[in-house]
C-alpha cells in the first residue's frame, strides 16, 4: 500500500507548534516568561540553522510536563490547540491529505515535536498514524525525559524504519512532504520527496536534485 508521509511544523501548519507551545506556556505564567522566551528563541534559531542539540532542547521543552500536574497541562493544551493551532492549520494541507486519503494511501505524520503536543493535532487533520518524539512516563507521570529515539533528522529515519517493520510495510511507493533541510535524510529515502514552502537550504537541494517544490500557502 502507498504511504503518504507529512512533516507537521511549517508544512501542514503555517507555524511551528513546538515553538508556539513554549510561547503559550510563557504567556500563561507556567514558565518564567523572560527566560523561557529567550531560550525558546535560541533553540528555534539553532533548529533553522541545523545546529540544534536535540537532547538539550528536549530537556528544556519537556520540563513543564514534569513540573506541573498532568490535568493542568492537558487543559492548557486544549486552549493552545483552539487559540494557536487551529488558526494555522492550512486549508491546502487539509486538501492535500484528503487527496492522498481518497487514493487509499496510508497517512502518517512524522515530527520532531513531542507527542503530547502533536497527537491531538494529527487527530484534527484526520491522520491516523503519528511518529513523534515520545515524552517518558512512569506510572502515568511525565518524567521530563525522552522515551526512545527522538524523531529528529536521522532519528526520523530510525523511527520510521521501526514503524514500517511493525506495520509490515516498506517505503515502496512512498511520498514525503517537508519544509526543512533537517528532513533531507528522510527525503532521500522515499520514492517521491516533495519540498513544501522550503527553507533556503532545502530549496537548493530540491533544485539540484529535481525534487518537486510546492506551496500550501495562498
Amino acid at each position: 500500500m502507498a504511504l503518504a508521509i507529512f512533516d507537521l511544523d511549517n508544512t501542514l501548519l503555517d507555524g511551528d507548534s513546538d515553538h508556539l507551545w513554549g510561547r503559550f506556556l510563557a504567556s500563561c505564567g507556567i514558565v518564567d516568561g523572560a527566560v523561557y522566551e529567550r531560550e525558546n528563541e535560541r533553540f528555534y534559531r539553532e533548529y533553522q540553522a541545523g545546529t540544534l542539540d536535540i537532547n538539550e532542547f528536549l530537556r528544556f521543552s519537556l520540563a513543564p510536563l514534569r513540573e506541573h500536574p498532568r490535568s493542568q497541562m492537558e487543559a492548557l493544551r486544549e486552549r493552545f490547540l483552539a487559540e494557536q493551532i487551529e488558526p494555522i492549520m492550512l486549508p491546502a494541507a487539509r486538501d492535500l491529505i484528503a487527496r492522498h486519503k481518497a487514493c487509499g494511501e496510508t497517512l502518517l505524520i512524522i515530527t520532531a515535536t513531542n507527542a503530547f503536543v502533536t497527537a491531538p493535532i494529527a487527530a484534527r487533520f484526520g491522520v491516523p498514524h503519528l511518529i513523534a518524539t515520545l515524552p517518558e512516563e512512569r506510572d502515568g507521570v511525565y518524567t521530563g525525559e525522552v522515551s526512545g529515539v527522538p524523531s529528529f533528522r536521522e532519528g526520523k529515519v530510525i523511527r520510521l524504519e521501526a514503524w514500517l517493520t511493525n506495520q509490515g510495510m516498506t517505503l515502496d511507493d512512498s511520498t514525503f512532504y517537508s519544509d526543512s533541510h533537517n528532513d533531507i535524510p528522510l527525503l532521500e529515502r522515499v520514492d517521491r520527496p516533495v519540498a513544501v514552502d522550503p527553507d533556503s537550504r532545502l530549496r537548493q537541494t530540491a533544485d539540484a536534485r529535481g525534487w518537486p517544490v510546492i506551496s500550501l500557502r495562498d
